[in-house]
């Protein structure tokens, strides 16, 4: 795997806020990470933890006012997106950075048709006239899996299922051949053959062009399936970063453990047999409130083994112990691997990890 210092896109100290009546609302407070050319990151956590908000303000998507990036810094191959003019991120977006969101129909404008809203970024970005847009146009289409794309392609978006719609906006966002896609839920309206399909045309726009994928998703599945390495976040922190196979198989942080448990297991079910069925595992309580995170670590009343400590200090980025797999060690956010020789130091030397598990050191 390539080293810190290939990464397409790193995010540094990332804090973003809304105003709101109660005062200042921290959505984002402190978010680091990295994605290398041809890898998959998958981020995973509950709604509210702050995965979509990471999506829009990579791209300086946040609604601005009451929203907007306090502090830190968007490195796209060595560029601050964060200080890039307007004009600037519309030559990224849609280009060399695009993005799956969750909604369609808030995404696709209802009075043109979908060809005409594949078809206006390839004019944009592609330099493509007219006829040879609509020509890439209804093969993206075809590539995802839509039937008969020659007449669906002067469809509007309220003639398509919202299965259809999401494949739309698949199609938009791979149009241009970006550098990095991000997608935010892209299979959650789809079946399954579909969803394979989807994943697939991923994998070969991996292989084609050595596209960076930025997966947000629920499904520990497609984690498992898709993913080189897995961000956890909770309550508007990154809680836990390494390879797939470190957080699927050791995690680190019990939130995480929590998540994998939750997940039901083929044939664990004793019902046939007329034994009593297995109840599935749970976390216990919700994710809190932006207003009632107060002081410590913000799982600290939902976990099993929080200790004092939990609620009196935030725990940095701590090196988990276990195997480094291809220079990628394996981190946690959590105070159960503060006494681990040496902890702190090894991971505050990820970049990715940013200044803020080395302030800590």
């Amino acid at each position: 795997m390539a080293t810190n210092d290939d990464a397409l896109l790193r995010v540094q100290d990332l804090h973003v806020e809304f105003k709101t009546r109660r005062g200042q609302a921290l959505v984002l407070n402190g978010v680091d990470f990295e994605i290398r050319a041809g890898e998959t990151l998958c981020v995973v956590g509950e709604s509210g933890c702050g995965k979509s908000m990471t999506a829009l303000a990579l791209l300086r998507l946040i609604p601005s006012p009451p929203g907007r990036i306090r502090e830190g810094r968007v490195l796209f191959q060595g560029e601050d997106l964060v200080q890039a003019t307007d004009a600037r991120m519309r030559q990224v977006r849609g280009n060399r950075i695009s993005m799956i969101f969750q909604e369609p129909m808030t995404s696709l404008n209802p009075v043109f048709t979908v060809g005409d809203q594949i078809g206006e970024s390839l004019q944009l970005h592609a330099g493509m006239n007219a006829r040879q847009a609509r020509e890439r146009t209804i093969q993206m289409l075809r590539q995802v899996g839509i039937p008969a794309p020659e007449r669906r392609v002067d469809d509007y978006p309220h003639q398509l299922s919202g299965g259809m719609r999401q494949r739309v906006m698949i199609a938009m966002a791979l149009a241009c051949r970006p550098d990095i896609l991000i997608a935010d839920e892209p299979t959650t309206a789809l079946d399954v053959t579909v969803q394979a399909q989807i994943f697939d045309l991923l994998r070969e726009l991996q292989r084609e062009k050595g596209t960076a994928i930025m997966l947000i998703t629920h499904d520990m599945g497609a984690v498992a399936e898709m993913a080189d390495r897995v961000m956890v976040m909770y309550a508007g922190r990154v809680i836990e970063q390494g390879t797939t196979a470190q957080v699927l198989s050791e995690p680190g942080h019990p939130y995480t453990r929590g998540l994998i448990d939750c997940l039901p297991e083929l044939g664990s079910s004793a019902a046939w047999d007329g034994d009593a069925r297995e109840d599935l595992a749970e976390i216990a309580g919700v994710v809190p409130s932006i207003w009632e995170l107060g002081t410590g670590c913000a799982f600290r009343e939902r976990c099993p083994r929080a200790m004092a400590r939990c609620a009196a200090e935030v725990p940095p980025m701590f090196a988990v112990e276990g195997e480094v797999a291809a220079g990628v060690p394996h981190g946690a956010a959590c105070w159960l691997h503060a006494g681990a020789a040496g902890a702190i130091g090894a991971i505050g030397a990820i970049d990715a990890q940013g200044p803020r598990a080395k302030e800590a050191a």
